[in-house]
């Protein structure tokens, strides 16, 4: 495993990414957090979160290969890593929304179809968010499962079968793998998860540049801005049919608007400054969870909350992992390690991202000249002060990530890109 040090700014410029049940991850880990954090200061965080600390505790899952959590997360160099896992189980009280996959043949087992990995860096924080397609192929490593045993590793599978194959601990275990990057915390989120994390905070606001009508999922909306919540902001996440080319890499730029918006919502007095739905968000976040046990120290979601909870819009960026169709399967993707070093290495670096993919009609999602409103904290007035800049530390120029790296910034206004042409 990698030392951790990464700091970066973010001039996403074009881009996208992906994840169904992503959303709810993020508006979970740090949703959670600021929930509590938030309500009215550290004390009643801890209370409010400790109240539901039983709950969080359930099935906790270990992560083999963490060490010792330290106690506070400000002792992490180079800042911290959470994995956040959408799974596709097939809950009773949801299952009749998602027909075949929950009553055909392919019914069996779970399946971790959004894999995204969280970076917040040390001061300045900021926030890069790594989305995985679920159908990367890739060596899965020996895993131990709950009951002790373990599976056999694997040389080259779905990245979205390491969930079935030993939970949560393994697909943290294969990412690592992968990137080189340590994973301090990890949680997962199912189907109706979603429905009900999204429901606590009142929905969250997407743009349609052109129509989405999608048979599969059953989402049917037309252009324009949209407030969806519950089973409809589920089909909006899970729509691979109604964006792009149709395939998964054009829903990840979907999901990522998706997720932009609820980052923004988060962050703005809409959520934040209403203590009613932040404790509601904090108790139906706390129930729909799997949490590694190094998320399970109440104090620890309140100061993951704390570290994120400042963070300028323009410094949360999502990104794609890059990728090149599997030679052996053309519906699969092989890892472009290339370009992925690239992007760890100016992450690593804590340099300011510059996304320089130029999206096409293949692409999930188009961008919008106008940028995302800003936080009451970036519109006020700024604070005189007398204290110079210091000259000895010149601006970084931005890295340039390859070409291939889809992204925006939670400071850009994207648009799903509709199957339905105009």
């Amino acid at each position: 495993m990698s030392a951790k040090i990464r700091r970066r700014r973010t001039v996403a410029r074009h881009g996208q990414l992906r994840t169904p049940g992503a959303v709810s991850q993020l508006l979970k880990i740090i949703g959670i957090a600021m929930a509590v954090v938030l309500v009215s200061g550290a004390s009643v965080a801890a209370f409010v979160v400790s109240d539901l600390y039983g709950t969080a505790t359930a099935g906790a899952v270990e992560l083999e290969g963490q060490e010792s959590a330290p106690p506070d997360i400000s002792e992490y160099e180079g800042g911290f890593d959470l994995l956040l896992v959408g799974t596709d189980t097939c809950e009773e009280e949801y299952a009749k929304y998602f027909g075949d996959r929950c009553s055909g043949p392919d019914a069996e087992g779970n399946l971790n179809d959004v894999n995204i990995l969280v970076h917040v860096s040390e001061e300045p924080r900021r926030i890069t968010a790594v989305s995985f397609p679920r159908d990367l192929m890739l060596p899965i490593p020996e895993c131990t499962r709950d009951d002790g045993s373990a599976t056999a590793a694997m040389y080259k599978q779905p990245l979205n079968s390491a969930y079935m194959d030993a939970g949560l601990n393994c697909v943290a275990r294969t990412v690592t793998e992968l990137t080189g990057q340590d994973i301090e915390f990890a949680a997962a989120v199912t189907f109706g998860g979603v429905i009900e994390i999204t429901n606590s905070i009142g929905g969250v606001d997407v743009c349609l540049a052109t129509p989405i009508k999608d048979e599969h999922t059953g989402l049917d909306l037309q252009a324009g801005t949209h407030t969806v919540k519950g089973l409809e902001a589920l089909q909006f996440l899970r729509t691979r049919h109604g964006v792009g080319d149709g395939s998964d890499l054009g829903r990840i730029g979907n999901q990522q608007q998706y997720m932009s918006s609820l980052a923004r919502k988060l962050i703005s007095g809409e959520v934040l400054g209403n203590v009613p739905v932040m404790l509601r968000l904090a108790h139906t976040a706390l129930s729909n969870v799997e949490a590694s046990t190094s998320l399970t120290n109440p104090m620890t979601l309140v100061q993951v909350g704390l570290a994120v909870k400042d963070v300028p819009f323009e410094d949360i960026v999502f990104l794609q992992y890059p990728t090149y169709d599997d030679p052996d399967n053309a519906n699969k993707v092989v890892p472009d390690t290339e370009s992925a070093q690239a992007m760890w290495d100016a992450i690593n670096a804590n340099q300011q991202l510059e996304v320089t993919h130029e999206n096409t009609e293949n692409d999930g999602v188009v961008v919008e000249e106008s940028e995302a409103p800003k936080t009451p904290e970036e519109t006020a007035a700024p604070e005189e002060t007398t204290e110079p800049a210091d000259p000895t530390t010149p601006p970084q120029d931005p890295a340039a990530l390859p070409d291939n790296i889809r992204g925006n910034s939670a400071a850009q206004q994207t648009c799903s890109n509709g199957n339905v042409r105009q």
